[in-house]
């Protein structure tokens, strides 16, 4: 009988199994494979609740803002309507300079960019549950993070023009910021490294005994690193301070989230085998954003541990510059994602309680493009990839070494810099 089995299974070839997005380019877009509770429907558990407990809320999607534009459920918070603005204008903004950046690229005046367009509510509203001090490790898509908290577009420009104002001066490339004063670690072009090093990080401020806490980000596509898992392991051992944020936004550079394992499981779901409590979020939802980030920073505070969030959004534009999404998804996909547009929500909402209108949204986003355009025009002053002044030649031999060793010197004073 052992034989026949035997013959019987070498009788039957083995396969792979390939995961293939519902739809290709030319095809209707297809969302039905994602369930989406209604708002306020979601549980919110005490922060001090056992990883073990919120089990579900991996599987699920906590949503604050209905289809009416109304908030409800016990995620919603009584917001002061100027915080809402806020958060309005640190969206568009992000947008209008997105925008502003990638006409730059086309015209030739720096290299390469990467827009956020659709996951602008991600990482403006994020923002705003930290505070001064606390250390973000982002990827190239979080540039709300700065724009959030009002950080110069001037500065960020210098940097995508590799100008002489670029305090990288030039050897970064754009898009890879860096800001120690506004708790912006240097983005690093090698994905999911953001991860353990903001868990070391947040590790070093728990050994000082200080008060402040990391947030690391990654995409859906680079939970597939190494990087990622060895991060959970110390995550989930030695408890530190920090946030472990993955942007879900349906793609990466050419592939769907499907291939980095978001076909059987929800990327929220990966911290369970780690012990560590988890939240799966509209990432498209202001309200919720805030309100789940606030959550999650509160229990690092408490010294509780890390929190994972996966952040369900849509990546509506390109991965860069360098990319054409109609090769590989439908041209209507963007406008067919079921969370809808994170600034056309949050101006519902606020339309909604009475304290917005569209002429002050078409003010507003005039007030918005001037800024953004005066913006571009200061930082073309100091440079742009193929015109003005660069950083000067001298500069290589600085940044390297805290104490420039000898052979540096001596190379430095050959070359007469």
């Amino acid at each position: 009988m052992n034989e026949i089995k035997a013959s019987e299974r070498a009788a039957t070839p083995l396969s792979l199994h390939v995961p293939e997005p519902a739809v290709r380019p030319g095809s209707k877009p297809d969302f039905s494979q994602v369930a989406i509770p209604r708002a306020g429907s979601v549980r919110r558990p005490d922060v001090t609740v056992g990883a073990h407990e919120i089990h579900d809320l991996a599987w699920s999607i906590v949503r604050v803002l209905n289809r009416q534009g109304e908030a409800v459920g016990p995620w919603a918070e009584a917001l002061d309507p100027a915080f809402l603005k806020a958060g309005l204008r640190a969206m568009m903004k992000t947008r209008a300079y997105d925008a502003r950046m990638m006409m730059a690229q086309r015209q030739g005046k720096t290299s390469f960019y990467m827009q956020c367009t659709g996951e602008e509510a991600v990482a403006c509203a994020f923002e705003t549950a930290l505070e001064k001090g606390d250390m973000n490790f982002p990827t190239y898509r979080q540039q709300g993070l700065l724009i959030a908290q009002d950080w110069p577009l001037v500065d960020m420009m210098n940097q995508v023009f590799s100008n002489e104002a670029d305090r990288l001066k030039g050897r970064q490339l754009p898009v890879m910021y860096t800001s120690r004063e506004a708790g912006f670690f240097s983005i690093s072009g090698n994905l999911a490294t953001q991860y353990i090093q903001a868990v070391g990080w947040a590790m070093a401020s728990a050994i000082r005994g200080d008060t402040r806490v990391a947030a690391a980000w990654i995409g859906d596509g680079s939970t597939a690193e190494s990087d990622f898992h060895a991060a959970l392991v110390f995550a989930s051992v030695y408890r530190p301070p920090v946030i472990l944020n993955i942007v879900n936004n349906q793609w990466a550079i050419s592939t769907s989230q499907l291939i980095a394992g978001g076909e059987n499981a929800t990327f929220a779901a990966r911290a369970h085998g780690y012990g560590i409590p988890s939240l799966r979020v509209d990432g498209n939802d202001y309200l919720a954003v805030h309100a789940a980030a606030k959550w999650a920073v509160e229990r690092a505070r408490r010294n509780l541990g890390a929190t994972l969030i996966e952040w369900v959004t849509y990546r509506a534009g390109a991965h860069s510059t360098s990319d054409d999404p109609s090769k590989y998804r439908p041209r209507e996909e963007s406008a067919a994602w079921p969370l809808g547009d994170p600034i056309e929500r949050l101006k519902a909402h606020l339309i909604t309680i009475g304290e917005w209108s569209a002429e002050r949204q078409t003010q507003l986003q005039a007030e918005i493009d001037d800024e953004v355009l005066a913006a571009a025009r200061e930082a073309e002053q100091h440079g742009t990839l193929h015109n003005g002044p660069k950083p000067s030649t001298s500069t290589i031999f600085e940044g390297v070494y805290k104490d420039m060793p000898r052979h540096l010197r001596e190379q430095r004073q050959e070359m007469g810099i």
